[in-house]
């Protein structure tokens, strides 16, 4: 018969182990759904627009670096110049370029860049302002970072703008619409895959920042000049992303080079990026993960109170439950990719494996004291077992 001494101090640990339970899960749970089933376009913020314009050194620049990005303070120095002239018929830049030694051609003069692909004489690049608005994203896959977009993408102009070849570095268009193709205002369509890395330090309480990157790396900045068109960069009434929620909308206009095609490619291009910025559901990564590894713990204290005089079935008590926390960890581990850290889901598990063997310890210490001693374990093991079990698992939540 289990005293009443016994049963007090086993409501006690109960109780005090559900309590530690849900202030550690409703504390670090920075947000709960309201009640939305998916994800609209509407942030629960203003969508912040970062508009970067680019600052590069007239001869030397971009011997070494990839990308220059400086704040757009005055938009007005790239305002726009004369007439970009037609297409057809002109000179492409290469051509213009000499080697008289062989190898790569270059530009002795008329032009602060050396690469052939910058234009010779060419007047003042003309600004070109772009906008996205994007329409769904879909498929979206953490594992492998990719998903599926719908956007329409527009470049308006003062002045005339040369023939673009918009470009997506980050992925793969699978169907264009042209819905409007004119001198000073251009209109496309695009569907594709693109691929955006995960950062899953805080998974399940990620959030994911989706890529778009535009460039045209058939003109640099020598002859085109891409901003972020304020008021055309955001996402499309009904947007929705299943299973998130939008927390920011942002875009930046930088200068990028590729200084390892060639010898002397110094010349920059234009780039574009638009970034969405998605929120896992915090009621569903509780569910999902947190439950789960918690009831196992919960379970596994049980065992603290079978006596002594049952030892068989303490010692096979928290077999059942390590087994259980390893299958639920792997299910987890097939959900991600392999990574360099721990997630918060992994620390969470390990929170899990350390109570268990608290619990497996106090066991084994029965083995090894005498007869006599075994009931003095058993009452010191269900005090503190439970204890450093709370200790613990708010570790593992909140490192």
């Amino acid at each position: 018969m289990v005293s009443r001494r016994s049963r007090r101090a086993l409501w006690i640990n109960v109780f005090g182990v559900a309590a530690a339970f849900v202030v550690a899960v409703l504390g670090f749970s920075r947000r709960f759904d309201e009640g939305v089933p998916d994800a609209w376009a509407q942030p629960r913020s203003k969508p912040r627009v970062t508009v970067l314009d680019t600052a590069v050194p007239a001869a030397d620049a971009g011997a070494d670096a990839g990308s220059v990005a400086t704040d757009a303070g005055a938009d007005a120095t790239s305002d726009a110049g004369t007439d970009a002239e037609s297409d057809s018929g002109a000179v492409d830049p290469i051509d213009l370029a000499i080697a008289p030694d062989g190898g790569v051609p270059y530009h002795p003069s008329g032009t602060p860049y050396r690469s052939p692909f910058a234009k010779p004489n060419s007047e003042r690049a003309v600004r070109i302002k772009v906008g996205m608005l994007l329409n769904s994203i879909d498929d979206y896959d953490v594992k492998t970072g990719t998903f599926l977009a719908d956007f329409f993408l527009s470049f308006t102009s003062e002045k005339p703008m040369p023939k673009l070849s918009p470009q997506f570095p980050n992925g793969r268009v699978e169907n264009v619409a042209v819905v409007a193709d004119k001198p000073t205002f251009k209109l496309m369509r695009y569907t594709g895959q693109f691929k955006s890395p995960a950062d899953l330090r805080k998974y399940p309480y990620d959030s994911q920042e989706l890529k778009i990157f535009v460039e045209d790396d058939t003109r640099g900045i020598d002859q085109v000049r891409l901003v972020v068109d304020r008021e055309r960069t955001k996402t499309a009434r009904g947007f929705r992303a299943v299973g998130w929620q939008v927390g920011f909308v942002e875009a930046r206009s930088l200068s990028h080079s590729y200084p390892d095609r060639f010898e002397g490619d110094d010349l920059y291009y234009g780039r574009y990026i638009f970034t969405v910025g998605l929120e896992r559901f915090a009621a569903s990564a509780v569910f999902k993960v947190f439950v789960p590894a918690f009831v196992i713990v919960l379970i596994s204290l049980l065992g603290m109170w079978v006596p002594p005089n049952q030892m068989e079935v303490r010692s096979n008590a928290g077999a059942p439950m390590l087994a259980g926390a390893v299958l639920f960890h792997f299910a987890l581990m097939q959900e991600l990719p392999a990574t360099s850290y721990l997630t918060r889901a992994d620390k969470l598990m390990l929170g899990v494996y350390m109570s268990l063997i608290l619990g497996m310890l106090s066991t084994w210490a029965m083995f090894l004291v005498k007869e006599e001693n075994m009931g003095m374990v058993f009452r010191i093991a269900r005090i503190v077992v439970p204890l450093l079990t709370v200790v613990v698992m708010g570790l593992a939540v909140y490192v």
